[in-house]
């Protein structure tokens, strides 16, 4: 970090400066989403942006308070308050140390790329749907009301300026990023021209002064763990998919690769920070990371000047960074949706297997509707059983007879699972001749549901009144063997040695 060359200072200072304008909004909207208040979320995105980009796993990734966690939040603080939320923050940091200290984030990269596409296509249409809640305002009656007339049309405008600004501008010049450059044209036209439309002020003041540390102020008992730990469990969960399925699509966009353990580790000391500080804690956030990229930062500085501009937005600017119009910190997040969806997955829809396809659309709808862990874990499942079930159908047999005159059933594929029902049709006891020989050199047995199979048709053999013969099989194959043990035929040179899933066998 303090080996950059001047060019990328600039661009990770000027980034980190951007950033730092777009976390203004979502951390207040979504502090206002957990029913706690605008400061709260702001210190959320200032420790989180700060430490996860110090200590993260994927630097240009960024960090702050979050929607997805936010909807989990809004239930524990109505029903319990929100010293409730501190110490939940606090052991939902703890369950992702655990995490990282088991290093469980390896398993991150087992998740299909079809999940991957609804993951990031889902979050765009989550983030897209998220801005249309400041084309709301309140009422007499404190009702929320859609712009109309003067009001909507000037906000469109501005937002159509700024995304063609955004467009635009890296056409001519790079100096200054581009999203930087549309807020600041537009923050300019408004102050110009004197029109009026909603501003950051009209969210919440962000004034305040430096975060103080804070016990939470729970009594430390069973009956509190017992509110605490299911929702600590469901927001830990949430926070590392969120975080971990980002740096893997920032791994893809900048052909690098983070380091999912750190990753994990950086957002557990982060949320255990915030609670300790009275904030909403958070995750990495898709939309903020992805203006970070584009604007060609790659670096942890640009993450740590996001969270240090922050905390001087609440300090010392609050009364200039309130009156940035809205509709240019929308205009931004709008075109962060755009680049974010992939839509050539739509066309691929049409070439794709179609269990691939339906993984597509129902992780993004699941996404939409729900949230992101139960979209993942829905298509990881869906993948797994499409992965067994293929799998299932490639166990094969080839049937000959050999020197003695015995019939050689000559098995080809893995037994497992979800192939046992196959396997056990491929043989006619009743049928076969005296003695039946099955050749296992080019089939892995491979667990324990495997094993009961061969079992099973041990005992059909041995009823038939037929002499069985197993060849080539593993010795944890003969170990495990109960019924069958005896018709293993045992060849020291020839058979194979490989370990099965079984609870019989360390």
């Amino acid at each position: 970090m303090f080996n950059l060359k001047p060019a990328d200072l600039k661009t990770n200072v000027l980034s980190g400066l951007t950033v730092a304008l777009a976390l203004v909004p979502e951390a207040i909207a979504f502090a206002i989403v957990a029913h706690v208040s605008p400061l709260t979320g702001l210190y959320a995105a200032f420790f989180m942006c700060l430490i996860a980009a110090a200590l993260g796993g994927r630097p240009g990734m960024i960090s702050g308070a979050t929607g997805a966690l936010a909807v989990v939040m809004v239930s524990l603080v109505t029903q319990h308050g929100v010293e409730y939320l501190f110490a939940t923050v606090i052991l939902m940091g703890v369950l992702q140390l655990l995490f990282a200290a088991f290093k469980l984030g390896k398993f991150i990269r087992m998740v299909p790329h079809s999940v991957m596409l609804g993951f990031v296509n889902g979050l765009a249409i989550v983030v897209f749907m998220a801005q249309l809640g400041h084309f709301k305002v309140a009422g007499a009656d404190g009702a929320l009301t859609w712009l109309s007339g003067s009001a909507l049309y000037g906000m469109l405008g501005l937002i159509a300026l700024t995304m063609a600004i955004i467009y635009i501008v890296p056409k001519f010049t790079t100096i200054i990023p581009s999203s930087l450059a549309a807020i600041l044209i537009v923050a300019g036209v408004v102050a110009a021209l004197g029109i009026e439309t909603k501003t950051v002020g009209d969210m919440g003041s962000i004034a305040g002064g430096l975060p103080q540390f804070h016990l939470p102020q729970v009594p430390l008992t069973w009956d509190t763990l017992t509110v605490i730990l299911p929702y600590a469990l469901i927001l830990a969960t949430i926070g590392l998919l969120e975080s971990l399925l980002t740096l893997n699509l920032i791994d893809e966009m900048t052909d690098t690769r983070g380091k999912p353990n750190r990753e994990s580790l950086a957002q557990g000391v982060a949320n255990v920070v915030s609670g300790f500080f009275a904030t909403m804690g958070g995750c990495a956030m898709i939309g903020q990371s992805l203006i970070n990229i584009g604007n060609g930062a790659r670096h942890r500085l640009s993450g740590i000047v996001a969270a240090l501009f922050l905390l001087a937005f609440i300090l010392f600017l609050s009364p200039w960074i309130e009156k940035i119009p809205l509709a240019g910190l929308i205009g931004v997040m709008f075109v962060v949706c755009e680049k974010s969806f992939a839509w050539g997955s739509l066309q691929a829809l049409r070439k794709i297997p179609r269990q691939d396809a339906i993984i597509v659309v129902g992780v993004t709808v699941i996404t939409v509707l729900t949230d992101l862990a139960v979209a993942v874990l829905a298509g990881v499942i869906f993948a797994a059983l499409v992965f067994a079930w293929q799998h299932a159908k490639q166990i094969q047999v080839s049937i000959s007879e050999d020197a003695q005159g015995w019939k050689v059933y000559a098995l080809k594929g893995s037994l497992f699972f979800a192939s046992t029902a196959n396997f056990a049709a491929l043989f006619n006891p009743k049928n076969d001749p005296q003695h039946v020989v099955i050749e296992f050199r080019e089939a892995k047995v491979v667990d324990h549901s495997a094993i009961e199979a061969i079992d099973s048709l041990a005992v059909r053999y041995s009823q038939a009144g037929k002499t069985l013969h197993l060849r080539h099989l593993s010795p944890d194959c003969l170990e495990v063997l109960e019924k069958a043990k005896n018709m293993v035929e045992v060849n020291e040179f020839e058979d194979p040695h490989y370990h099965i899933a079984d609870n019989k066998t360390n």
